[in-house]
């Protein structure tokens, strides 16, 4: 079955991941800007990154017949030094006319800091003014609740975003009402320690249906699994559901959103 994993961070992947994934049904992949295991010290680490997402991996997945796309922004984590945060945004606008990238993110919260709000709301600025997608970061564990919330009504303030071009990330049983409620697309993260399995996934489909609802493994340097996807196809195949449900919710979905990519526009209907 054809898959595309909206949420993955090749970077920090080896080559063998892309074959793995090639040979279980991946068409498209796409990677968010995200922490780098460590705070870079200035916007020219971030010049130097987001010519890796620009240029490098999407030549790595091509080697495997993976269409690579991207976002760009300052995550959540380093967000809380404001003054870099405005350097990057401002450097941003230089990549945006990549073919490969779909938007602005992962933004979000961390640890619902009143730094990280106030340049999630320069992110949100940034993605109004060009007319830009938006993936967002939800926090983990604890901050979960109260950040999704802190996001939802950050988004609301802001009349110029649309809530059907934005996906909400990492979302749980806990959030995933608020997030389909409010109108948004909903990521739900397949990531064994902080977020949730394949099983859970499945039960939150059964009920929630399959509208605005895509998954995602996102792959990084921690213990993660770049196969999940997969997983939770195996997983809903063993519950019994049929090939054009579980499609819906791992190709069919994740191509609709990324399809509204004015950049992208035909290159994800070739997919």
């Amino acid at each position: 079955m054809k898959y595309i994993d909206p949420h993955i961070h090749m970077v920090s992947r080896l080559t063998d991941d892309y074959e793995r994934m090639a040979h279980a049904g991946c068409v498209a992949m796409s990677e968010p800007a995200f922490w780098a295991g460590f705070d870079r010290g200035s916007a020219d680490g971030f010049r130097d990154y987001f010519r890796q997402l620009t240029e490098v991996e999407p030549k790595r997945a091509a080697q495997y017949a993976i269409k690579h796309f991207c976002w760009l922004c300052i995550n959540a984590k380093e967000a809380e030094n404001v003054e870099l945060s405005r350097d990057v945004i401002k450097m941003i606008p230089e990549f945006l006319d990549k073919p490969n990238v779909l938007g602005i993110g992962e933004i979000g919260l961390n640890k619902n800091t009143p730094n990280e709000a106030t340049v999630f709301c320069e992110h949100l600025e940034l993605a109004a003014k060009h007319d830009e997608l938006i993936l967002i970061h939800t926090p983990h564990l604890e901050d979960k609740y109260k950040g999704t919330r802190m996001i939802l009504d950050m988004l609301k303030n802001e009349s110029r975003i649309k809530p059907e071009r934005v996906l909400v990330d990492h979302a749980e049983e806990h959030t995933i009402q608020l997030i389909l409620d409010a109108g948004f697309w909903c990521g739900m993260t397949l990531y064994p320690i902080t977020k949730c399995t394949p099983q859970r996934a499945a039960d939150m489909i059964e009920k929630y249906g399959t509208e605005r609802l895509c998954a995602n493994s996102a792959g990084d340097w921690g213990p993660s699994q770049p196969m999940a996807v997969p997983q939770l196809i195996l997983e809903m195949k063993l519950r019994g559901h049929d090939e054009a449900t579980i499609s819906k919710i791992v190709y069919e979905n994740p191509k609709a959103f990324f399809g509204q990519c004015r950049r992208a526009k035909e290159a994800i209907a070739a997919l």
